[in-house]
């Protein structure tokens, strides 16, 4: 099912130690041993200049980074939830594509004390904005109860992780399947628009 689903895995957090990146990486390897390709980016080590339409498709390592956008289905995005927004450095990688967004699946993770759910919907509006799907729920979790020192330490977000690890995999390949058959096809479907 899953087995040629690309996966591209952010990290929205340039804290070290934090709990977005324990979780993003989590959901990552499941998906990896379920099968599916998994590309991670972590916005601490791959650090992106601020968005400017004029000048960012020209800065050095934006075609390679546009590749691995290009050849995802699906994005895992990792983020704290601050001030009730996403991270300056996810905001900004998202700033960098829309076109390459759409078709695809969003699927929200979020480090709140509060439940994420504004995140999740800024995300899901993103998503929007850009054309895409996005999971109809997301992941949120919390330190200590949910992730400490680097490790899950709650079975209730472990097991929340396996039932998304499940979603991405059935919803991104028919979603991925969907958007190639809509792209080769003749339909006047909405993705006609990116044909050719």
């Amino acid at each position: 099912m899953s087995a040629s689903l690309h996966i591209l895995a952010v990290v929205g957090s340039r804290e070290p130690t934090s709990s977005t990146r324990t979780v993003v990486v989590h959901l990552a390897e499941a998906l990896r041993g379920a099968g599916c390709t998994v590309d991670l980016l972590d916005l601490s080590q791959e650090a992106m200049s601020l968005y400017t339409p004029s000048t960012t498709p020209a800065q050095p390592g934006f075609p390679e980074l546009k590749a691995r956008i290009v050849r995802a289905d699906v994005f895992l995005l990792g983020t704290p939830d601050y001030h009730g927004s996403v991270s300056g450095v996810l905001k900004n990688f998202l700033d960098h594509f829309w076109r390459e967004f759409t078709g695809k699946l969003f699927v929200p993770l979020v480090a709140s004390h509060e439940k994420g759910l504004t995140v999740m919907d800024q995300l899901r509006t993103v998503a929007r904005q850009c054309y895409a799907w996005a999971l109809p729920y997301g992941v949120s979790f919390r330190d200590p109860a949910d992730v400490a020192n680097g490790q899950i330490v709650s079975d209730a977000l472990r097991e929340r992780l396996a039932m998304t690890a499940r979603d991405v995999r059935v919803y991104g390949t028919l979603l991925a399947r969907q958007r190639q058959a809509d792209l080769a096809g003749s339909d006047p479907g909405f993705l006609a628009r990116l044909r050719g």
